[in-house]
């Protein structure tokens, strides 16, 4: 919940006053000069450690009923006299809390309120401004590019440090620490290359750098680190964690879907170095930006917006379509609101919170923005239709095939026009004279008079003419004939009753189900008492569909012919009511995927699988044709009269019926469309965002809940954070404007926040989810407002942002701080004097042993890889042979429910929500994988393997071991370490050796075979050594 930062106390009373007083009173921000005491800085983070907890915003911890963040008077003398008194029943904090102020921070308390007692809203909704430079302590510089010691003997002039060293430095001297010393050559190209590409240096790189003398040896490594494409793979690996990027819907049946391009999309982007502006704004909004300067280029930018589709999806029986797609929508909101503001933004979705700045009315505005895409709240179970809206992502052969039979249509249809036009003057003189009277009517393919037998519970009924069937609305009536492409002209007609206005029921349909095949086919419903006429690929954003503007009679026989002339647009259906053309809207005009292999090749009628069936309906004479009726015929099938003298009703039907060169042109249309649609369902989808032409209007739901909808809002953005720009559009477009403002409190900070995190292990806010006021204020925030202005400054250039990092020398000092009692007085290392250790993600753990095996795949991009470990899921998978076994773990697949285990032991997320930080755990388990997994051993064999080939046996031992240690650690054994190594190299040896039946099955763990030039147990034992330094603490660990 984002609150306001309140105080708290244990008795109520005179101290209620007091702190009462104390924060209520500061009521204005004010200019302050170096010296001064700002409130968010200095008073903010004393106030939050000793004093929110009882009286801050969590209702069920506050004592005495007391908030204080409302205006007041203050009286000042007496704060200065609670947190100095030495009465117990005075004192604050209290005694039972355990806490009390430094001397410094009393004093800090005193200068504030000297200075004014000037109070500042919360730090985060406050936009940052370029701060001034700390002075420069002395003698803090590096020694070389290399990180070479500093010689600390000789006294240093005052020097001038990098401006993120001068703000760490600041906060050392103010906790009387000292930065560490520069770390070693060989740690820092381990660290940086990590870092920068996710996998550890080659020995070959590592002694280039060595070698390389110049004062700029680092930074040209830094240069090639950032040129490389791995580099891509490494940002996108964090990125989607926050996109909550997947390759499976999630939820119970948790299907495979088709998202990797947009995968591939984030690695390009990174490799490209595209400004986090544009980043950001791509994935929002790019389907409403203007076009690119290509056809792909436009299609980059709409594939970008999958991004907001990856959140899980649902089709299970009996799920509510409208209830998932409001999750979706509550979803897109969030993850936009936690990876790109930090703010925890759904705690106001259900009401709003009193002390809340954001309310629940701003919520739902800002989750109208996700709202108007013609999607679906369920996908589809028995098809393998992309959810919509979609992008086709033809190949270069594809997209030439489809431009040529796109022209191909374009010129049939101006063919057909022209040869109706240029005889028509003929028909019409045949017909009015009278010189030509045998007009020929379709015949049907199908015809059903409905006079008995009828199938389940339906009723016999008094017809038309004769019987009729009275239908149950759960039984239907099928027919053998129906498959109809959506090239294929057809027509459907017959004599329909409703016993009432119905709100949905199925008059006839060619599917299987509704939600659960998306209603895949074709149907013809009645809609609020209107006639509803559809073909549908996946309903509703791949259909077309009409509907008639009147309302058919009530209780009375009407008959209803509906056609399609086989052009995949909404203008090529028709309604004929009674016999006559009916006045239609349009109500979805976007086909561009089959319509067959939903299931159910033939008409049913009455009754859909999971729909409304038409309950109490009447239906007579039933015929299907496989042209599209002229309107003569459907007035013919109504037993319309047909006047004699009705001229242009005649030359319409002999034109399409009888007149040679329009039924050539014709059937070559219907030849040209039919190859059009083949090319057209072969192209591959994916999701992405698309605005509906008319806005949907959005509503506060009343508890959060779908089913409660109330008042209409509009798109909007939180009052707390910055105005919407007043020329911006209400849209998506408008908002990723807004978010890239230069004056947004949060986008910046947040981003560089993140870089941060990804190279230190923690960023300085510790909360990368939370900069509310629940989260964890800066650790230095002077230093975080510094890097967001000069992130945006350099025009959000992030390659630049991170290299600016690394060549500080808080990135380039040593994890190991001679002074030992640094750790004890800084144990977490919030003030930087010393570089930080983590294991490494997962994710590069996995790939190292592939890099030192020699077998890693270099290829960028592609399909998802599945291997060895997905067959051991919860859900098991057949896994891949050759190269998608050895691919880098970005590329693994992903399945919701049952991610791949060895990432999950490894603490790789589950990727059901938006996730911008990981937990960090350790335990047995993952010492055991990374012992006994199938890719960890194999991939120890081939590096063991390599120092075979490499090696005679006889130097094996000490060349080998020396040559591993350093392709795993990336420096040279101790020569403690060599003989521990050493020994264990013998003790295997002689173990394959005594053991020679286990040497064959050891080899063979994993496809890659054995090396039969190399000897068996030399390589076993090898493998023995390799793995355990793969387990090594200077393996495992980043420093």
């Amino acid at each position: 919940m984002l609150v306001s930062y309140v105080l708290s106390f244990h008795q109520p009373s005179s101290l209620m006053r007091f702190l009462l007083s104390l924060l209520l009173a500061i009521i204005a921000a004010v200019a302050v000069s170096d010296d001064s005491v700002v409130f968010n800085r200095d008073i903010r983070p004393i106030l939050s450690e000793n004093c929110f907890h009882c009286h801050g915003p969590d209702d069920a911890n506050r004592a005495a009923d007391l908030r204080l963040d409302v205006e007041g008077e203050a009286d000042l003398d007496d704060l200065i006299d609670r947190i100095t008194s030495d009465d117990e029943d005075m004192r604050m904090p209290p005694l039972d809390s355990e806490r009390s102020l430094s001397p410094q921070q009393i004093e800090t308390v005193r200068r504030w309120i000297e200075q004014g007692a000037a109070y500042q809203g919360h730090w985060s909704f406050i936009p940052p401004t370029r701060p001034s430079l700390p002075m420069a302590s002395p003698g803090d510089s590096d020694a070389s590019e290399h990180g070479g010691s500093v010689n600390t003997d000789s006294p240093s002039p005052a020097i001038e440090l990098d401006p993120i060293d001068q703000f760490i430095q600041r906060k050392l001297d103010q906790q009387k620490l000292s930065a560490a010393p520069p770390t070693g050559p060989e740690t820092l190209i381990r660290r940086s290359t990590f870092d920068l590409i996710g996998l550890p240096p080659t020995i070959a790189e590592i002694d280039q750098f060595l070698a390389d003398k110049s004062p700029d040896a680092y930074s040209k490594l830094l240069d090639r680190l950032l040129a490389r494409k791995e580099y891509g793979e490494r940002m996108a690996s964090v990125w989607l964690d926050a996109a909550r990027y997947s390759d499976t819907y999630g939820y119970q049946v948790d299907r495979d879907r088709f998202v990797w391009p947009w995968r591939d999309w984030v690695i390009a982007a990174y490799n490209d170095d595209m400004p986090y502006d544009q980043f950001i704004t791509q994935q929002l909004a790019g389907d409403l930006l203007p076009p690119g300067p290509s056809p792909a280029a436009t299609r980059d930018q709409i594939l970008a917006t999958t991004f907001n589709r990856l959140h899980p999806q649902k089709v299970e029986g009996g799920s509510v379509p409208e209830e998932f797609r409001i999750e979706y929508i509550a979803d897109r909101a969030q993850t936009v609101a936690t990876a790109m503001m930090g703010l925890t933004y759904e705690c106001c979705r259900c009401h709003n919170h009193k002390y809340d700045p954001i309310s629940q009315e701003e919520y739902f505005q800002l989750t109208a923005y996700f709202d108007n895409i013609d999607e679906a709240g369920l996908y589809s179970y028995f098809t393998d239709a992309i959810p919509t809206p979609t992008l086709s992502l033809p190949t270069p052969l594809e997209e030439s095939r489809l431009a040529e039979k796109q022209k191909a249509v374009a010129k049939a249809e101006r063919r057909i026009a022209a040869a109706k036009k240029q005889n028509r003057e003929f028909w019409e003189q045949q017909i009015s004279q009278q010189r030509f009277t045998d007009l020929q009517l379709a015949d049907p393919i199908y015809t059903n008079d409905f006079e008995q037998s009828p199938p389940g519970r339906n009723k016999i009924a008094d017809g038309i003419d004769g019987n009729a069937f009275r239908l149950t609305g759960d039984d239907a009536v099928q027919t053998p004939v129906g498959n109809f492409k959506r090239s294929e002209p057809f027509s459907v007609s017959m004599w329909i009753k409703t016993p009432d206005v119905k709100e949905r029921a199925v008059v006839f349909h060619r599917s299987r189900a509704w939600t659960d095949a998306a209603s895949r086919g074709y149907e013809l419903l009645i809609h609020e008492g209107k006639l509803q006429w559809s073909l549908i690929h996946f309903w509703p954003g791949n259909a077309i569909s009409i509907r008639t503007l009147d309302p058919i009679p009530v209780d009375q026989w009407v008959h209803v012919t509906v056609t399609n002339d086989g052009a995949s647009r909404a203008d090529g259906l028709r309604v004929y009511v009674d016999g006559k053309p009916a006045a239609t809207e349009t109500v979805r005009d976007a086909l561009t995927k089959n319509i067959t292999g939903g299931g159910g090749d033939t008409i049913a009628i009455g009754e859909r699988f999971r729909d409304r069936g038409f309950k109490n309906g009447f239906v007579d004479q039933m015929r299907v044709f496989d042209v599209a009726l002229t309107d003569l015929e459907a007035r013919n099938q109504a037993n319309g009269p047909v006047a004699s003298d009705d001229v242009p009703l005649h030359v319409d039907h002999a034109i399409l019926r009888h007149d040679v060169d329009v039924i050539k042109s014709g059937q070559a249309l219907a030849a040209a469309r039919s190859e059009l649609c083949s090319v057209q369902d072969g192209l591959q989808e994916i999701m992405v965002m698309r605005e509906l032409d008319t806005a949907r209007p959005s509503h506060l739901l009343a508890r959060g809940e779908y089913s409660m909808p109330g008042k209409v809002v509009q798109p909007g953005t939180p009052a707390a954070l910055l105005p919407f720009p007043t020329d911006a559009p209400a849209n998506r477009l408008g908002l990723a404007d807004w978010l890239c403002d230069p004056r947004h409190p949060l986008t910046s900070r947040v981003a560089v926040n993140r870089l941060w995190q990804m190279l230190f292990g923690v960023g300085l806010v510790r909360t990368p989810e939370d900069f509310g006021s629940q989260g964890s204020p800066p650790s230095h925030p002077e230093l975080l407002d510094y890097l967001a202005i000069e992130y945006i400054d350099s025009g959000w250039d992030t390659k630049a942002m991170l290299k600016r990092i690394m060549m500080s020398r808080t990135y380039r000092q040593s994890s190991r701080h001679p002074d030992p009692t640094s750790i004890q007085q800084d144990p977490t290392n919030v003030y930087l004097s010393r570089f930080p250790t983590y294991r490494l993600p997962a994710e590069m753990l996995r790939d190292a042993a592939l890099a030192i095996s020699g077998r890693l795949v270099k290829t960028i991009g592609g399909p998802p890889a599945k291997p060895y470990e997905v067959e051991a899921s919860f859900k098991p998978v057949d896994r891949d042979k050759g190269d998608g076994l050895y691919r880098r773990s970005l590329y693994t697949y992903w399945k919701r429910t049952a991610p791949a285990p060895v990432m999950m032991t490894l603490d790789a997320p589950s990727r059901d929500v938006c996730r911008v930080s990981r937990e960090r755990t350790a335990s047995p388990l993952q010492a055991f994988v990374m012992l006994n997994g199938p890719q960890y051993i194999e991939a120890a064999r081939g590096l063991a393997e390599t120092l075979a080939q490499k090696h005679s046996p006889d130097q094996l031992e000490s060349g080998g071991v020396t040559e591993a240690f350093r392709a795993i650690t990336s420096r040279t054994p101790t020569s403690g370490e060599q003989e521990v190594l050493s020994k264990l190299y013998q003790q295997q040896l002689k173990y394959f050796r005594d053991q020679a039946d286990r040497v064959d099955s050891f080899l063979r763990i994993g496809d890659a075979p054995p090396d039969p030039s190399v000897s068996g147990p030399s390589v076993a034992a090898m493998t023995v050594v390799v793995g355990t330094l793969m387990n090594y603490d200077g393996s495992m660990v980043k420093r």
